[in-house]
């Protein structure tokens, strides 16, 4: 469950044409080359970006871009996995239409497949297959299968958190817990941890009693603020949400949510998600009263 995400305070076609521009500008003076390298100076731009509205404006008309891109270079397993990404990353923080929010983690988990695909060929369509030969092929792959591993469990993870009514998306939480592990063994630092944030994640969505696992959570969340240094402040806020909440611990619960706050934010490739995040935490602290 995500909490609502922050309005546009600009929105519009022709300023999201005008910041696709502006990033063109940037592209263009810092030496960035065509396509794969304009993708990752372009995500470099988003990520270390604080204004949360200008962003969500924005972000779509290059969303549009990268579709173009693809569709030109449909076989480069990067251009793919930086995709998925920022459609995962899009769709989880601005998106709050249910149907709309599904069609974009649907589209991050098809480009994300394929990167897979062209990384590992044996690997292709690894979601439909039997559980036997999907837990064999994860087990078998390498470092060089790491960020397309990673990237097709991000966007699965997603794809699942938007198909909570479905019974057959629950059952693949097994197998994104496969590659988060999988992703730990090949290299727990990758990404500043961030595999343990989604272990811990899927740990705790489920209750319980349909088998939650929240004090293994906890020990995923930990791992995962000890790895990234505390850069990610958004680790403390899912920490708080689903952990603390589910076992209606309102200590931690407010000790986490306030470190969030007191923290800066301003932390190099995480200066977009550390904003959401505080303005996350506030809204948790908000509404804590009514909760616990």
């Amino acid at each position: 469950m995500r909490l609502p995400a922050p309005k546009a305070l600009i929105p519009g076609r022709v300023f999201s044409s005008f910041l696709v521009i502006g990033f063109m500008v940037i592209l263009l003076s810092s030496g960035c080359s065509i396509k794969a390298d304009m993708m990752t100076c372009l995500s470099d731009t988003i990520l270390n970006n604080d204004d949360l509205s200008m962003v969500e404006a924005g972000a779509p008309a290059y969303l549009l871009m990268i579709d173009s891109f693809l569709s030109e270079t449909p076989d480069s397993k990067e251009m793919l996995s930086t995709a998925a990404q920022l459609y995962t990353a899009y769709a989880d923080v601005f998106v709050t239409d249910a149907q709309r929010t599904r069609k974009m983690v649907s589209k991050a988990l098809t480009y994300a497949d394929q990167a897979m695909c062209l990384s590992r060929k044996d690997a292709c369509g690894l979601k439909e297959k039997s559980y036997e030969k999907f837990q064999a092929l994860v087990a078998s792959m390498g470092k060089k299968d790491l960020p397309y591993l990673f990237a097709l469990g991000n966007a699965w993870a997603s794809w699942i958190m938007a198909n909570t009514n479905d019974f057959n998306a629950l059952a693949d939480i097994s197998r994104i817990e496969a590659i988060m592990l999988k992703v730990t063994l090949l290299d727990e630092t990758y990404k500043d941890g961030s595999a343990f944030l989604y272990l811990g994640t899927l740990a705790c969505f489920l209750p319980q009693a349909l088998g939650g696992k929240p004090e293994q959570g906890k020990v995923y969340f930990e791992r995962a603020i000890d790895l990234s240094h505390g850069k990610n402040l958004m680790v403390k806020v899912m920490f708080a949400k689903l952990y603390a909440r589910m076992i209606f611990n309102r200590e931690l619960h407010d000790r986490l949510l306030k470190e969030v706050l007191n923290t800066d934010p301003a932390v190099p490739g995480y200066i977009l998600v550390n904003t959401y995040a505080q303005q996350q935490a506030q809204q948790l602290l908000d509404g804590a009263d009514d909760y616990f």
